[in-house]
């Protein structure tokens, strides 16, 4: 089982180089980023934690754009994964995206997986213009045309919200496509849209039940004659070796813990204990 970080990037606080270099050198696989372009003000959405339009949380307000924080990871580091817990290319035009994300896996030397999610915040995406009916096809079409633009040398797509005619783009990514993982509730509608559009799964902070949810997982994976198994990401709380031990037991591939939202030297010295207890240190 690997070990990885999520940082809730903000512009205070550790910056997102010097948690990942930190957490490198600490013997962590993976470094994870949020997305939030933008909160609108005044919101119907709820937010899924605390099930009102309050935010848990102010980082939300002014979470960095995760592709400039992974390329800045990537300059200073040599073989952490790069990663998104989780973006929104529902909001972003899947071209420009695509070359985005292509550019950064060369850059890296291949270290990108994409993380994504449907969208919770139904009034952030109607921004972009994606209506909320729609948020898992236009995620669909949206990682759809951008596996072309990676694997294919003229690639073109027609769909209900993209369109393009046969087109040039490089950089390719190093391991082409790249792979997707989605962030959502554990359930069959969502199992059943990753056994047919991703490569694995990233739970939600509050998940419960896991072992139920991966074997419902893996039932929708065989149903779509998927090869292999796919990836499992739990994102956990504070260290419980019993729970790791459970996890690793279910087929859990990769962990991944928060960073609290605490100063430099406080963030190096919790990667440094977390590591140590992990029995990871570097």
């Amino acid at each position: 089982m690997r070990y990885g970080i999520v940082l809730f990037t903000s512009d205070r606080g550790i910056t997102p180089s010097d948690a990942a270099l930190a957490a490198e050198r600490a013997g962590f696989d993976t470094f994870f980023v949020p997305e939030h372009t933008h909160i609108p003000v005044v919101r119907a959405a709820a937010h899924p934690t605390t099930g009102d339009a309050s935010l848990p949380d102010d980082r939300y307000l002014r979470t960095l754009d995760p592709w400039v924080a992974l390329s800045a990871v990537a300059a200073v580091t040599e073989r952490i994964g790069l990663s998104t817990a989780v973006a929104l290319p529902a909001e972003h035009h899947p071209i420009t995206l695509a070359k985005t994300i292509a550019s950064l896996d060369h850059l890296s030397g291949g270290r990108v997986r994409l993380g994504v999610g449907f969208g919770w915040n139904t009034d952030e995406l109607a921004h972009h213009g994606v209506p909320a009916g729609k948020r898992r096809t236009v995620l669909r079409e949206h990682l759809d045309a951008m596996r072309a633009l990676w694997t294919e040398e003229e690639a073109s797509f027609d769909g209900e919200f993209v369109r393009f005619g046969p087109s040039w783009s490089w950089p390719k990514p190093i391991s082409a496509p790249i792979p997707v993982l989605l962030g959502a509730a554990g359930g069959p509608k969502s199992f059943t849209w990753l056994a047919e559009h991703a490569d694995g799964w990233i739970t939600t902070p509050t998940e419960t039940g896991l072992a139920d949810k991966i074997e419902s997982l893996r039932e929708a994976w065989q149903e779509q004659g998927r090869d292999g198994a796919p990836e499992i990401v739990a994102l956990a709380g504070r260290h419980n070796a019993e729970q790791l031990a459970q996890w690793a037991d279910l087929g859990v591939t990769e962990v991944v813990f928060g960073l609290p939202d605490r100063s430099t030297d406080e963030v190096r010295g919790y990667l440094d204990h977390l590591a140590g207890k992990l029995g990871i240190a570097g």
